[in-house]
């Protein structure tokens, strides 16, 4: 995950959101997409990926809809492309470097 802060800022307390989810998935790759994408969106998590070792992609997910519990946006990132984060204008990283 990506939180906002300093590291001094979690020396004693757990950070209570994120800018970005990241889940590794494999053979949890149903429980990712599903299960998972709601409780990021019902918990207003901006950006959430699913690495998806199986299919060779990340899957992206955002815009949250904390009421629908859902994503407004949801596309899927092949190698060679980059993601940008949305919090952080001008921090991204390569697809290829996700994926096994």
């Amino acid at each position: 995950a990506v939180v906002p802060g300093l590291r001094s800022d979690y020396a004693d307390t757990h950070p209570t959101t994120a800018l970005l989810v990241v889940e590794i998935a494999d053979t949890t790759l149903i429980q990712d997409r599903i299960t998972k994408s709601v409780i990021y969106a019902a918990a207003g998590i901006p950006e959430y990926w699913v690495v998806n070792a199986r299919d060779d992609h990340t899957e992206v997910f955002r815009a949250p809809d904390r009421s629908q519990r859902a994503y407004g946006e949801q596309f899927v990132a092949n190698r060679g492309s980059r993601l940008e984060l949305r919090a952080l204008p001008g921090v991204g990283v390569a697809v290829d470097d996700l994926l096994p």
